[in-house]
């Protein structure tokens, strides 16, 4: 396959690419342009519509350059990605985790490079990262990302199997990671709350491990630092003993995803169809 080949160029030489395969994403085919741009106008209702079609290009070079990077992570070496990706606080990790030793829950977001994220904390800290993902209706594309995902000793689990493996391994120490923006679908069960000024749906799972377990939950955000660096940094999100009542984990997890994306917009997901269910439809 044609990605497979393109893995063994260097990140130079793909990025070379990257020109092309953006103006051919934004300007010909318009990959979902429509919906980046309606995303990005509910978002950002006070900037112009000038200030809406450049953050949507600078997105789309973003994007191009995201996959390009995962693409070369195929035959990237573990050195080169520690000196790609780094750890801002590792310390707060440390407190949460008893000083490696006791498992977390970590949320984050399709901000930066969320792929090299997880290499990034695995190499630069030498820990456990397991990955929830879903697999991808191409069965191909879902082998080359389960490749990937799994290149640097990280064990992805498939969001199907998450709590049951999480429940019978928990009292080993890892990073249980999850990237909690995508929108569930109809008949899973969603917590609706109000996301970049509309109401929308998050997964429940998380905040119902996190009481079953008594696991502290944390914020990973990656921000990016210049083309194919990125920092990753942790926040506390919640920690045990969780109230009886209310979405304490979605509420403060949903406050940081905002904030993480108000502060670097352009390199925030906005093709996914996140606002795509409609609460009050729904309802009748």
């Amino acid at each position: 396959m044609l990605y497979r080949l393109l893995s063994y160029l260097p990140l130079g030489l793909l990025y070379a690419l990257g020109t092309p395969c953006y103006l051919l994403l934004y300007h010909v085919a318009g990959y979902r342009k429509a919906v980046v741009l309606q995303n990005l106008r509910q978002a950002f209702p006070e900037k112009s519509e000038k200030e809406i079609t450049v953050l949507a290009k600078k997105f789309y070079r973003q994007l191009v350059d995201v996959a390009l990077e995962t693409l070369r992570t195929r035959r990237m070496s573990a050195a080169e990605l520690r000196r790609r990706v780094r750890v801002g606080n590792p310390e707060l990790l440390r407190h949460h985790t008893g000083n490696f030793r006791e498992p977390v829950i970590v949320l984050t977001i399709h901000q930066g490079n969320w792929e090299w994220m997880l290499h990034g904390v695995r190499l630069g800290l030498d820990i456990p990262v397991d990955p929830v993902y879903k697999p991808l209706h191409h069965a191909g594309l879902d082998r080359l990302m389960l490749e990937i995902r799994s290149r640097f000793g990280s064990r992805p689990i498939p969001m199907a199997g998450a709590a049951r493996d999480i429940l019978r391994r928990r009292r080993e120490f890892r990073l249980f990671v999850m990237v909690a923006d995508q929108a569930p679908i109809r008949r899973e069960r969603s917590y609706w709350t109000s996301f970049l000024n509309a109401e929308a749906p998050f997964y429940g799972g998380a905040e119902a491990i996190a009481r079953l377990t008594d696991m502290p939950v944390l914020f990973a955000r990656c921000q990016r630092l210049s083309r194919g660096h990125y920092q990753v940094s942790f926040e506390c999100v919640a920690t045990p003993p969780y109230p009886q009542a209310g979405h304490p984990v979605i509420d403060s997890y949903v406050r940081r995803a905002e904030q993480a994306i108000r502060a670097e917009p352009e390199s925030w997901l906005w093709s996914n169809r996140r606002w795509k269910r409609d609460r009050r439809r729904e309802a009748r």
